[in-house]
């Protein structure tokens, strides 16, 4: 007779994506997982096979939550100036008891250039960043709201590649009215 888990697959789930996060794949061992998890090493093979395929799937988990977090955020604004403001001062601001910074953003620095996988689900959930600021700098121009005379792809690169920076920042001693200042030169960019 097979044994149930004695585990929240979603909530250990979390905890691996949280210490991936906090100390990277190459330094996070296979014990430090079991620890931090809470599980028996065999239930962690068992649910989640071996180390990196528990990292795949906690950047998945991390890509779900964070695509979620940031669509809500942008749709809080009432223009698209607001939800990319909303955007920046989210990845500012926003940590609460999640490690400083973006997981996609450590993972890619320490992975992807060696690791497919890695590489394709970073591209993907950036992909996707820089696809919704398209979107909003399209309604903002629609509205008037924002120059048309600037290709809206071309923007949001540059909007995106402002805000992968911050990400970085946000794991330094930079403080936040810096980064506040940074995002601020950014938004200027869609003043007419």
């Amino acid at each position: 007779m097979a044994r149930s888990k004695e585990f929240d697959e979603r909530e250990v789930l979390l905890k691996a994506m949280h210490l991936f996060w906090e100390q990277g794949y190459e330094k996070t061992s296979l014990q430090d997982l079991v620890e931090h998890m809470g599980v028996h090493r065999r239930s962690l093979y068992d649910t989640f096979g071996d180390k990196h395929t528990l990292f795949i799937k906690t950047m998945e988990q991390y890509a779900k939550i964070t695509d979620a977090t940031i669509k809500a955020e942008a749709q809080r604004g009432r223009t698209a100036k607001e939800s990319i403001r909303l955007i920046f001062d989210y990845l500012i601001e926003t940590n609460g008891e999640r490690p400083i910074g973006c997981f996609f953003v450590n993972s890619a620095t320490e992975l992807a250039y060696r690791d497919p996988v890695v590489s394709e689900l970073t591209s993907e959930g950036f992909n996707k960043e820089e696809q919704l600021l398209v979107e909003l700098l399209q309604k903002g121009q629609q509205a008037g709201e924002i120059s048309a005379d600037i290709d809206p792809r071309l923007l949001a690169a540059s909007l995106h590649t402002t805000m992968i920076g911050i990400r970085v920042l946000r794991r330094t001693s930079t403080d936040k009215t810096k980064l506040h200042q940074i995002a601020d030169v950014s938004m200027d960019m869609l003043d007419k």
